[in-house]
């Protein structure tokens, strides 16, 4: 038989490792309350922000919507962190990405924050300087044509990677129109007709 004090030396043990688990219980509600508390913020502040900010996500999208997650939850959870930091923090980040999304309007901003789009395919044939600038293999291209529905790489004139990742196929039975005039202008390519 052990000591008398075994138990009591285990039962302590198991204690302290729950306790490191679940921490104090007496701070989990406070912890519920700045989590609703903080999802509120977001949501009326993604909700007064523009539709963009959670359809397509741009890399400025992006790292204000990690920002927003890292907030909500180091605020909901941290015990030395309080509501009202969280909050400023969050309105802060949600504020920047409204400049940011009225800077964008200007040509020159636009430049700055946001990919040209790339000319991936030209005349059946695959762009290889321009894959590589894009950071993609010929087998992406073929992804995203066969999601497109061309299943050959002849049929097709102009494949645009757009900004936000998309593609614009131009098939080669027709002529770019003017929307795809200026996707092919702004990505620098200069077009040369076959001969």
């Amino acid at each position: 038989m052990g000591e008398p004090g075994g138990i009591e030396q285990v039962t302590n043990a198991g204690v302290t490792q729950v306790n490191e688990l679940i921490g104090g219980a007496s701070g989990l509600g406070w912890v519920a309350v700045k989590a609703v508390l903080l999802f509120a913020v977001a949501v009326i502040g993604l909700r007064l922000a523009e539709r963009r900010t959670i359809a397509q996500l741009s890399a400025f999208d992006f790292t204000v919507a990690v920002a927003v997650g890292a907030i909500i939850g180091r605020g909901a959870t941290a015990s030395d962190t309080s509501f009202a930091s969280s909050a400023v923090a969050l309105v802060t980040l949600l504020v920047a990405h409204r400049v940011v999304a009225v800077l964008r309007r200007h040509s020159r901003a636009i430049r700055l924050l946001d990919h040209p789009p790339r000319v991936l395919v030209a005349h059946g044939e695959l762009q290889g300087r321009e894959l590589a600038r894009a950071g993609l293999t010929a087998a992406d291209v073929y992804a995203l044509l066969r999601a497109n529905g061309v299943g050959d790489l002849g049929q097709v004139g102009y494949l645009l990677y757009e900004p936000r990742g998309t593609v614009t196929v131009i098939g080669t039975d027709r002529e770019p129109g003017p929307l795809h005039q200026d996707g092919l202008s702004a990505s620098g390519y200069r077009q040369a007709h076959p001969s």
